[in-house]
């Protein structure tokens, strides 16, 4: 990622200044990235992933909400992460809103230039939100998810999941692999 500021900013400023620009960009500690072009089998998983989502929202009926990247997840003061996907419960957000307040699910779809930061910076960062109780990182290439869920107790359950299907407990949304990676 090519780093597009030198004096830091808050996430306010931030966001600010990434409205209406093209492109995609992160904040970590104050300083804007620019992010890296996707590949098609990385755009083909986020859909996959969002369709998912989506039809899980209209089977099980919940008051969720499913939104793609150019979302925005405030992690701190100077710190503010874009994620491939994430899903909100409640009432609808205004339709000018940048930022996400309460996700409840956030996920990541691997790329080479990024996999360190999704699996390890944002990682920290995403667990840092009180309301995000799952966080996944897709692996586009092969069937793997590796599924972090927040327990009772506010530990990180990490699981590597390769086949089967991903309890994602609250929302009750379940996750097929199989139908993951057969749609995209």
């Amino acid at each position: 990622m090519n780093i597009l500021t030198k004096t830091p900013v808050t996430v306010d400023e931030y966001l600010a200044w990434a409205e209406g620009r093209p492109g995609r960009y992160e904040l970590y500690n104050g300083v804007v990235y620019a992010m890296p072009s996707e590949r098609a089998a990385h755009a083909k998983m986020k859909l996959a992933i969002h369709m998912a989502f989506v039809a899980e929202v209209r089977a099980r009926r919940l008051p969720c909400h499913v939104m793609p990247d150019g979302m925005t997840v405030r992690v701190d003061e100077f710190t503010a992460h874009e994620p491939d996907g994430l899903v909100y419960c409640g009432p609808e957000l205004p339709p000018s809103t940048l930022l996400v307040p309460d996700p409840v699910i956030v996920f990541e779809v691997l790329s080479p230039s990024s996999k360190h930061v999704d699996a390890a910076t944002k990682l920290a960062g995403y667990f840092r939100v009180p309301s995000i109780a799952h966080y996944l990182i897709i692996d586009p290439d092969q069937p793997i998810i590796v599924h972090h869920a927040r327990r009772e107790d506010n530990s990180i359950l990490t699981r590597i999941v390769r086949e089967c299907l991903i309890l994602l407990d609250p929302t009750g949304f379940e996750l097929a692999l199989y139908n993951l990676y057969s749609a995209a």
